[in-house]
């Protein structure tokens, strides 16, 4: 069972909202001060998904992200969970891409590593959440797929996935190779150990160009765009608070129902 898993490094989704400032000029976020970059979240469980299959069934686990100055600390995560190669394409020729773009590029990459049973991926980027790049894959590579799974087994030339609905979940049979898109409903990733941070620190990711790959320069990076950012902006919150008196209890309940009437709130 040869399985790809595509990871993503993203801004911390967990640092403070004040901490992030646009460029109004070039509609970028600038990254965070002293605020390290981390795998997207839904990232870590396609990993763990991937570790369970091979714990059952075998195999090989391929990490592959994209990316400019990508952190080896970072990206090498796959590994010290347990994943056994890394590939990266970095090049200045991959930036400022949109998901169609970024679809076209790892899709080539899976093309270069050639044998594949499973594509693994988060079902959205922590950063744009914009949940399009893994069936982007799916749709140029012609493959099956399956997003918002929860759970992800191999039986024989097929997968069973459980995937997320509105209210509850429901069981999908798909023929392999095939690319399914994993949520935070699956089990959570597990942590590195030390055997695992020791390996992945002396183990040499894969670097490729966009030339390595085979890439059209006219489908990659800004050039290789089917959407245009208008604008990016952080939305401002005007909030005011207003102290409703009153001497007892049912007092200041009536003046704040009378006062919510008033306002069109009630």
């Amino acid at each position: 069972m040869n399985i790809i898993v595509c990871i993503k490094q993203v801004n911390d989704p967990e640092a403070p909202p004040s901490s992030f400032k646009i460029d109004s000029a070039t509609n970028k976020v600038m990254p965070p001060a002293n605020m390290p970059p981390v795998i997207s979240t839904f990232d870590e469980y396609a990993v763990e998904a991937a570790l369970r299959i091979k714990e059952k069934a075998g195999g090989k686990i391929t990490a592959l992200s994209m990316g400019i100055n990508l952190l080896r600390d970072v990206v090498k995560k796959p590994l010290s969970m347990g994943a056994d190669d890394l590939v990266l394409l970095e090049d200045p020729a991959f930036m400022d891409g949109d998901s169609w773009s970024t679809a076209y590029a790892l899709s080539q990459a899976i093309k270069k590593i050639g044998q594949f049973d499973l594509i693994l991926c988060g079902r959205q980027a922590a950063d744009w959440d914009s949940g399009q790049v893994g069936l982007g894959i799916a749709e140029i590579l012609g493959l099956p797929s399956v997003n918002i799974a929860r759970k992800v087994e191999v039986e024989g030339n097929k997968a069973r996935v459980e995937r997320v609905i509105a209210d509850g979940f429901e069981l999908v049979e798909v023929a392999l190779p095939a690319v399914v898109t994993l949520s935070n409903e699956h089990a959570p990733p597990r942590y590195p150990n030390v055997k695992g941070i020791m390996m992945a620190k002396r183990k040499e990711p894969i670097i490729w160009k966009a030339a390595d790959i085979g890439a059209d320069p006219t489908k990659i990076g800004a050039n290789g765009r089917r959407s245009k950012l208008l604008k990016l902006f952080q939305p401002v919150r005007d909030t005011k608070c207003e102290m409703v008196p009153g001497d007892t209890p049912e007092e200041a309940a009536g003046k704040l129902a009378q006062r919510l009437r008033e306002v069109k709130v009630l």
